[in-house]
């Protein structure tokens, strides 16, 4: 168990990680599902080329969106592109970086898709079957055009009766398979030839730019995640203190009247509840004191939604020798709300 945690919390912490692990497993299912997937080209003239290139195009455009909805990072792109430039300035830099990566690790298994398919070949040649110039072989010349059209588009149904056994089938089909596979080896040859370019030019370049981007695209992230999870924290915090708040409140009321007896006349005994517990002085810094007390300074429900807009609107600069106080007189760690030992009011505004 303790195992699985620390590989669980490796994964969390690192989404580079996490990313290229979600990119080679979509690879591996597009592999898997084209290897089970069973082709049949309808061999009509008007629909063989809709159905070959939408089953050239169709499933690796699935796999781009899927490859985006699986990549936490798109959507923290789209929000730093779209968020308000507030107290923090935007850098189109750090947004392009984090578009490069995203679109990189999204085409994987597209590229794999049609790769497969065009060294398999299967739906090239339903696609083209009826584009290709039959000028190109002897065998069409005793056929009217209407006649080569049909056949053409039967070249894909090899066990048709009308192109069964028929060498002029199996040399347009070998003619489109062969085209087919050199577009296949020419797109990876060009791709591997750019990864290594890219993999080789690089440190020939300054790098500073390159680790500044990289450095804030990951601490967008990782803010992201934070904050986050201090809400989360936050509102379990601030949940349990109105529970307990609720119950010490009905056990006062119900004190202040007196004890309630039951139909049989029995002394009904409220069980004790523990009382609430105090609100403490925010700590003087965030690293200082206790890590969860900072939390108690916010609470009520205007504090908490102030917070929330105030950190979408105007999210603080990265300057951390400033004020931590929010900016624009919003909320602040440091500011406490409530004195040592003070009760919380009668109702908590939830």
């Amino acid at each position: 168990m303790d195992k699985f945690r620390m590989l669980f919390q490796h994964f969390q912490s690192s989404s580079e990680s996490v990313m290229n692990g979600i990119c080679l497993l979509l690879a591996a299912v597009t592999v898997k599902l084209y290897s089970s997937f069973d082709f049949n080209c309808p061999c009509l003239v008007h629909y063989n080329a809709l159905y070959g290139l939408g089953l050239l195009l169709t499933p690796p455009l699935a796999l781009f969106l899927c490859g985006l909805l699986a990549n936490r990072q798109s959507v923290v792109m789209v929000e730093e592109w779209r968020r308000p430039a507030g107290h923090r300035r935007k850098d189109a830099g750090i947004i392009r970086y984090m578009c490069s990566s995203v679109l990189q690790r999204a085409l994987a298994a597209p590229l794999v898709w049609i790769l497969l398919a065009l060294l398999d070949g299967k739906c090239f040649v339903c696609a083209f079957s009826s584009s290709v110039d039959p000028e190109k072989f002897l065998d069409f010349a005793n056929m009217t055009p209407s006649q080569v059209q049909l056949f053409l588009a039967k070249v894909p149904c090899k066990e048709d009766e009308l192109v069964r056994d028929s060498p002029a089938r199996k040399a347009v089909s070998r003619y489109l398979r062969c085209l087919s596979q050199a577009i296949g080896w020419s797109v990876t040859l060009l791709l591997i030839i750019a990864a290594f370019l890219a993999r080789c030019l690089r440190p020939c370049f300054d790098q500073t730019v390159f680790l500044q981007r990289r450095y804030w695209s990951n601490y967008v992230d990782l803010e992201q995640k934070l904050f986050d999870e201090t809400c989360c924290e936050h509102a379990r915090d601030f949940a349990h203190r109105c529970v307990l708040h609720f119950f010490a409140s009905m056990q006062s009321e119900l004190q202040a009247r007196g004890l309630r007896r039951d139909n049989a006349g029995r002394r009904l005994e409220l069980p004790a509840v523990p009382e609430p517990p105090a609100v403490p002085e925010p700590p003087e810094g965030l690293d200082s004191g206790s890590g969860k007390a900072h939390l108690r300074a916010i609470s009520s429900r205007e504090q908490v939604d102030r917070l929330l807009s105030t950190w979408y609107s105007s999210k603080p600069p990265l300057d951390l020798a400033a004020s931590p106080g929010l900016c624009g007189g919003g909320l602040s760690h440091r500011a406490p709300t409530l004195a040592l030992g003070t009760r919380l009011s009668q109702h908590t505004d939830v």
